[in-house]
């Protein structure tokens, strides 16, 4: 019987399970890119009605009650890697797949834009849930009163300001993921996600598609001056800082250093 290997896979070795990765997300046909897509959307937003619920009426304190609504956040992505599905940030990542020249651009930009819209769904139909759930009427309704004041404030975010958070926030995401890759057991996934999301969580970074929920959840909950104009002037900007904090700040730069160690190892030109 061959010993388990309990060593977390070695960067180079991540790098090449991540463009493989990425190579099999541009392959996947519309109708099961979607699917995925909408679900990753749904699953984000499940951890984003934890983090409402956890965050309402602490008395822990700022800081604490951040952490711990980040890592009921966390939930989300847990769902998306160990589940399975299609989020956009995370897809951020094939970008290694297609600096190697292993994917076009045209498949690139299909992927990215079917996930991206699978998630908008997946978080505006679980909006709409929540809302006829009641569940923006629990605790007396401080959890409707704490959806809006999440809603209110990220569409009063300066755009600099929410770009930067989106690239701090998919930095963060992307290095989740990476992590990931580097796992044997779901119980390593599970580690490698919660201290890098709970982080981005806690810091009050931007994360495009569970905006998709908390805004649209914000608006259901009674929000008074939360419209799709201000929906569509935060999630610009973020999701322009989450592609860069994603494929750039993460993606290509690991693709620098191991992608091209990784053409030198095997002689290809």
């Amino acid at each position: 019987m061959p010993t388990p290997d309990f060593d977390a896979y070695a960067p180079a070795k991540i790098t090449e399970r991540v463009e493989a990765a990425g190579v099999s997300k541009a392959e996947l046909g519309f109708i099961s890119t979607l699917v995925l897509a909408i679900l990753a959307g749904a699953f984000i937003a499940f951890g984003a009605m934890l983090f409402t619920l956890i965050v309402t009426g602490s008395d822990l304190g700022f800081g604490p009650t951040r952490l711990l609504g980040g890592i009921g956040f966390s939930l989300g992505l847990i769902l998306v890697v160990i589940a399975g599905a299609e989020l956009f940030t995370g897809n951020n990542l094939i970008v290694m797949a297609w600096a190697d020249g292993n994917v076009s651009t045209a498949k690139l930009m299909r992927n990215w834009t079917i996930v991206f819209i699978g998630n908008l769904i997946g978080g505006f139909a679980m909006a709409v849930l929540a809302d006829l759930s009641g569940a923006f009427s629990m605790n007396a309704g401080a959890v409707g009163d704490t959806a809006i004041a999440i809603a209110e404030a990220k569409i009063a975010l300066p755009p600099l300001e929410a770009f930067v958070r989106g690239l701090l926030c998919n930095a963060l995401v992307c290095l989740a993921v990476w992590l990931c890759f580097a796992a044997h057991s779901v119980t390593d996934k599970i580690l490698a996600i919660v201290f890098p999301i709970s982080a981005f969580v806690a810091l009050g970074f931007e994360h495009s598609i569970a905006n998709a929920y908390l805004i649209p959840a914000g608006y259901l909950a009674g929000a008074d001056n939360v419209d799709l104009g201000g929906f569509i002037a935060n999630m610009i900007p973020v999701t322009v800082g989450n592609i860069v904090g994603g494929s750039v700040c993460v993606a290509l730069v690991y693709w620098l250093v191991y992608g091209q160690r990784n053409k030198d190892q095997d002689g290809t030109p």
